[in-house]
C-alpha cells in the first residue's frame, strides 16, 4: 500500500510547464512516485503561454523544479542561468532544477528516446525518418545522432526542418517528399494524433512496410493511429510510453537525489491509459 502524501508547509513543489497541457499525465507518473519513496512533494500542472513569466514564479514560489514541454523547450533556454552540455547542443531542455534559486536546464527527452528504440532495435548506421522540427525532434534526434543513426528530417514547415537538419548536420526533406526516401526506422516527433486529436496522423499507412520500426512518442492515447497502422502493416511498434517514463525517470532522479521508481511510474500511466 502506498503512503500517503501530507500537504504542509514543508511539502517541496514541482510542475510540468506548458500550453496545452490538461492532457499531460505527468502529475500522476511523478506523485506515484513522490509517494513511493515517501518524499513529502507534490507535482502540478501549469498551463502557462508566457514562459518567461512562469521561470520567474518558479524562481520567486521556489519550486525545486519543473517539467517543460510543449511550446516552450527552445524558448525555456532564454532564461536559465545554466544549460546543460547536451541540452545546449540539442538546443531544448524539457527539464529545470531550481538550486536555490540558480534555474538549470537539462534535457532528458534524448535519454528517454533512445532507450525506448534500444528495447526493440539498433540504431548504429539506420535510416532514419525523424517526423517534426520542434524541441521534442531536436531531443531525439541528437539522442538518435549520438547513437550513430543516419537521419533524415521531414517536416512541413521548410524552414524550420531546414534548420535543424543543419543543426544536426543531416538531412531535410518536406514531408510531403516522405515517400521519396528509403527509412528503417520513423519517429513521429509532433503533437499530431495527441488526444483528442486521435484520428489523425503525420503519413499515409501506405507508405509503413513490415521491416519498419516505428515509434510515435504521444503516449495519450497510447496506441495512436500512427502505432495502430503501423501494427496493422507489421512493423515493429514503439509507443510513447516507454520514452514518456524513462525521461520522466531521468527527471525525478535530477531533482531528488533518489532512485525513482521506475515500475510504479509505468504503472501509474498505464492506470490511466488502461
Amino acid at each position: 500500500m502506498l503512503k500517503q502524501l501530507h500537504v504542509d508547509t514543508k511539502t517541496i513543489l514541482y510542475g510540468v510547464i506548458g500550453n496545452p497541457v490538461n492532457h499531460s499525465l505527468s502529475p500522476v507518473m511523478h506523485n506515484r512516485a513522490f509517494a513511493e519513496v515517501g518524499l513529502n512533494s507534490i507535482y502540478m500542472a501549469f498551463h502557462v503561454t508566457d514562459i518567461g513569466s512562469a521561470l520567474a514564479g518558479v524562481r520567486g514560489l521556489g519550486l525545486k523544479g519543473v517539467s517543460i514541454t510543449i511550446p516552450h523547450k527552445v524558448t525555456a533556454l532564454s532564461f536559465l542561468d545554466e544549460i546543460d552540455g547536451k541540452a545546449q547542443q540539442i538546443g531544448a531542455v524539457n527539464t529545470i532544477v531550481n538550486h536555490q534559486g540558480k534555474l538549470i536546464g537539462y534535457n532528458s527527452d534524448c535519454y528517454g528516446a533512445v532507450k525506448a528504440l534500444t528495447a526493440k532495435t539498433t540504431l548504429w548506421e539506420k535510416k532514419v525518418a525523424l517526423i517534426g522540427a520542434g524541441g521534442a525532434a531536436r531531443a531525439v534526434g541528437f539522442g538518435l545522432l549520438w547513437e550513430g543513426a543516419r537521419i533524415t528530417v521531414f517536416n512541413r514547415s521548410i524552414k524550420k526542418g531546414e534548420s535543424l537538419a543543419k543543426d544536426m548536420g543531416v538531412a531535410f526533406r518536406p514531408l510531403a517528399e516522405f515517400d521519396q526516401v528509403e527509412s528503417q526506422i520513423i519517429v513521429n516527433t509532433t503533437s499530431v494524433g495527441m488526444s483528442p486529436n486521435t484520428r489523425v496522423m503525420p503519413i499515409t499507412p501506405s507508405l509503413l512496410t513490415p521491416d519498419m520500426v516505428v515509434m510515435d512518442i504521444v503516449y495519450n492515447p497510447l496506441r495512436t493511429a500512427l502505432i495502430q497502422a503501423a501494427e496493422k502493416a507489421g512493423c515493429t511498434t514503439v509507443d510513447g510510453l516507454a520514452m514518456f517514463v524513462y525521461q520522466g525517470v531521468a527527471q525525478f532522479e535530477k531533482w531528488t537525489g533518489v532512485k525513482a521508481p521506475v515500475k510504479a511510474m509505468q504503472q501509474a500511466v498505464l492506470d490511466i491509459l488502461h
